[in-house]
């Protein structure tokens, strides 16, 4: 049993190399028959499933920071495919082991899913009263987070096998078949329209006594919304599901039960502390550990900050890569910039390093002492200043120096304790806005305050209140709403990993891909030279990963994706 517990707690999952990833032996199997005989076991099998979100192929750095990185707003660093450089630049193939260990973790993760309820199922109706309420929220959970795993496999592989029970899991790769999306997104559906009937709102909350980072209702509605607006998109296009989204996401904004964060950055401030606040996080990945030793597979760290965060050197005897770089025409044509305050806290034109005078280490450097980003964005400045910033520029929002506290180990060079939002309040906001103006074919009422909300609280001021400084005009058209909500959702969700999986289910990703090329070589005249994505991202292929080809190889019914073929 010592060893049993051990094993939940690290969540490992023995998988050989010749097995197919839909081919699962989980340690949370060992010894079930004895386990889970009471709520509290339950619970303990249950945070298993939900350490699966910390690996790297999930939200640990793939599906976070990794494939999310080519987009309209962001790059790589760099101008070439080297190394780190390949995933974010579009110009991998299928045999990429990146690719293969993100669906292989999601399919683990979906098999100690089905496992827990399966098992949660058989020992449920034997619980007492006191075991029975808290055991129907953990199977509520479960299913949420089986949902997730789904959502994140239909959304960015397409074609996927659905497994709902362990014994499909044991079958001969041979006998796997890809199942139509449709069908995919319908299971999603009934997992979450079940995990919105049995759990609580966070803020309601009297059954677990610490339900920090875990599913609530406002959670399994917010993801429902947007499962329901990806449905809508491409590449299944069912349109329909607009009104479908737009009803959900209005019973969680009716139910006053989450709210915007007075301060958009105490957001960051938060995430960056492992500080769990309900009110507007909805899901978020903890990586923050109150001890930490060092060592990646006893510790539940990602890269957050690391990879996306500020450039640094010597910072408390770490580094921070800072791989990801702004798109600068992006903040160029930021609207209401002057006026929105999210502009300045989404990015740093700075990074950290020695100081020339002193030697002193974690010193923040400005990248050009003859003018800063807002002088580069002016279209008159001169081609070395925005040579400086086209590729030095990184996200602010988890910068180390600014907001993680000294109680909070930074581990190492590559690996921090930073948590990871998966859905805010705002996004669900957004989604709303963008629901309601798809369905009606222009915006209602109620659109124009969901956007309102989330745009004031960026200027700073009170979201109830009108206020004709950040509210937009009435009377706009559907395709200016649909404009408007587009560029809101980047200036509000910038560099959150959504900007990729929007432009993809907007149908758009390889046309904005294109335009920004574009816009950046309008911009500078070196510019073409520092957006290598461009060079690789093709229509009709890139807006789907690759099914891995090892599994094309074992599962022999499958059939490659559109475009990797």
């Amino acid at each position: 049993m010592k060893n049993f517990k051990y094993y939940l707690y690290t969540l490992a999952c023995a998988i050989t190399v010749s097995s197919c990833s839909l081919d699962e032996t989980s340690y949370t199997e060992i010894e079930k028959t004895n386990y889970m005989k009471n709520a509290k076991e339950a619970e303990n099998v249950l945070l298993g499933v939900y350490r699966n979100m910390v690996k790297d192929g999930i939200y640990g750095f793939h599906l976070s920071m990794y494939f999310t990185i080519p987009s309209d707003i962001a790059k790589v660093q760099g101008n070439s495919t080297d190394g780190l450089r390949l995933i974010p630049s579009n110009a991998y193939t299928s045999s990429q082991t990146e690719i293969a260990t993100t669906w292989a973790n999601l399919y683990s993760a979906i098999y100690d899913a089905n496992n827990f309820i399966e098992t949660l199922q058989q020992r449920i109706g034997d619980y007492d009263e006191k075991n029975y309420k808290p055991a129907a929220i953990y199977m509520a959970e479960a299913r949420c987070l089986r949902a997730l795993y789904y959502f994140e496999l239909v959304r960015w592989f397409g074609n996927v096998a659905l497994i709902t029970n362990t014994a499909q899991s044991h079958l001969h790769p041979s006998t796997f078949t890809q199942a139509d999306p449709v069908d995919v997104y319908k299971f999603i559906e009934t997992d979450l329209k079940y995990a919105i009937e049995n759990l609580p709102y966070a803020i309601d909350d009297n059954i677990r006594t610490d339900n920090s980072f875990r599913f609530s209702k406002g959670a399994a509605l917010g993801l429902l919304s947007k499962v329901y607006a990806t449905w809508a998109g491409y590449p299944v296009h069912d349109t329909s599901k607009w009104e479908d989204a737009a009803k959900t996401a209005k019973i969680l904004v009716e139910s006053g039960k989450h709210h915007l964060l007075n301060d958009y950055e105490q957001l960051w401030k938060n995430t960056c502390n492992g500080i769990w606040d309900e009110a507007e996080s909805l899901i978020e990945v903890s990586f923050y550990a109150p001890t930490v030793t060092g060592v990646s597979a006893n510790d539940p760290c990602g890269r957050i900050g690391k990879w996306n965060g500020v450039q640094a050197s010597g910072i408390r005897s770490v580094r921070n890569a800072g791989n990801w770089r702004v798109i600068p025409t992006f903040l160029r044509d930021w609207k209401d910039r002057q006026s929105d305050r999210r502009w300045g806290l989404s990015f740093a034109d700075y990074k950290y390093g020695k100081a020339t005078d002193t030697g002193e280490n974690g010193v923040k450097i400005v990248i050009n002492s003859s003018g800063n980003i807002e002088d580069a964005i002016l279209d008159d400045a001169k081609d070395g200043l925005k040579k400086s910033y086209i590729d030095n520029v990184c996200p602010r929002k988890w910068d180390t120096e600014d907001y993680v506290s000294s109680a909070n180990y930074l581990i190492d060079a590559n690996l921090s304790n930073i948590n990871w939002y998966i859905l805010r309040y705002a996004d669900v906001l957004l989604l709303y806005a963008e629901a309601l103006n798809e369905w009606k074919q222009g915006p209602t009422d109620e659109a124009y305050r969901a956007i309102n909300m989330v745009r004031r609280r960026g200027f700073g001021l009170p979201v109830e209140t009108d206020n004709k400084n950040s509210d937009l005009s009435t009377g706009m058209s559907y395709e200016d709403f649909q404009s408007t909500v587009r560029n809101e959702r980047a200036y509000e969700l910038a560099f959150e990993g959504h900007r990729r999986q929007d432009l993809v289910r907007w149908g758009i990703y390889y046309e904005s891909i294109r335009q920004t090329a574009q816009d950046l070589v309008n911009w500078y005249s070196g510019g073409d030279g520092f957006y290598v994505c461009v060079d690789y991202t093709k229509k009709n292929k890139n807006e789907l990963l690759p099914i891995p080809q090892q599994e094309m190889d074992i599962c022999t019914q499958f059939e490659q994706n559109l475009g990797w073929k």
